[in-house]
């Protein structure tokens, strides 16, 4: 993988990470809350853990692959 891919998947991963932070501040704003809608905390979970994913695939791509 050349540089400029590993920038862009580098890149990537922390808008990811920006966004999964993001929407855990929003979660914790939204329990705090008085009048709690339980379908959009869980919806928002969801993408939290959706986003996790994401990272977690673009953070493989940058290993290199062993050969046996």
């Amino acid at each position: 993988m050349d540089p400029q891919d590993q920038a862009k998947i580098q890149h990537q991963i922390t808008e990811l990470i920006n966004e999964h932070r993001d929407l855990d501040e929003i979660i914790i704003k939204l329990t705090e809350a008085q009048l709690v809608d339980q379908m959009q905390i869980t919806r928002l979970k969801k993408r939290k853990l959706r986003l996790k994913e994401q990272i977690q695939y673009y953070e493989d791509q940058l290993i290199p692959d062993i050969e046996a």
